[in-house]
C-alpha cells in the first residue's frame, strides 16, 4: 500500500469508521449526541458542538488546496460556529463533517506520494505530509476531548 493510501486509511480510522488507536472515532462518538448535549457549556471547555465545527473547518479548507486551489481558511475563524438551535442544525453539522471527511479521504487516495513531499499552498506550513499528519494528529486531540465532555455531560 502505498503511503497516500495508508494516510487516507488512518484519516479515516479516526473520522469515519475506525477503532485502532482510541478504540473509537468522531463518527462513534458523535452518534448519539443530541444537538442540546452538542451546545451545552461545560465549565470553560469548548462545547462538542464547537469542537466539531472547529475540525471541520480545517477539513474543509484543505479539500481545495488538494484540489488545486489557495488556501484561504484563517486560524482566527476556526471556532465561528453559527448558533446551533434545533436537531435539524446539529445534524446538518454532522452530514457536512462526514461529507467533507470522505471528500478529504478521497482526495488523498487519488494523491501521487511524490506529491507528499511537496511544499503544502505555502513554505511556511512544510509539506502536503507534515499537514496531512497534523490534520490527523488534530483530530485524534480533539476526539479525546469530546470523549470526555460526553463523559462529562453524563455525569451532570
Amino acid at each position: 500500500m502505498n503511503s497516500a493510501l495508508q494516510l487516507a486509511k488512518r484519516f479515516r480510522e479516526v473520522l469515519l469508521d475506525g477503532l485502532w488507536i482510541a478504540n473509537t472515532n468522531f463518527k462513534d462518538q458523535l452518534s448519539d449526541v443530541t444537538w442540546k448535549q452538542a451546545v451545552t457549556k461545560v465549565g470553560s471547555l469548548n462545547t462538542i458542538a464547537m469542537l466539531t465545527f472547529h475540525i471541520d473547518y480545517y477539513i474543509a479548507g484543505i479539500i481545495p488546496v488538494f484540489e488545486g486551489g489557495q488556501l484561504t481558511i484563517k486560524d482566527k475563524y476556526s471556532f465561528d460556529l453559527p448558533p446551533i438551535e434545533s436537531q435539524e442544525q446539529w445534524d446538518a453539522l454532522l452530514n457536512k463533517l462526514w461529507s467533507d471527511s470522505e471528500t478529504f479521504a478521497v482526495l488523498l487516495e487519488k494523491m501521487p506520494d511524490s506529491k507528499l513531499d511537496e511544499v503544502f499552498a505555502d513554505e511556511k506550513y512544510g509539506t502536503y505530509q507534515r499537514n496531512i499528519d497534523g490534520m490527523i494528529e488534530h483530530a485524534y486531540y480533539h476526539l479525546g476531548q469530546i470523549t470526555l465532555i460526553k463523559k462529562l455531560l453524563k455525569a451532570q
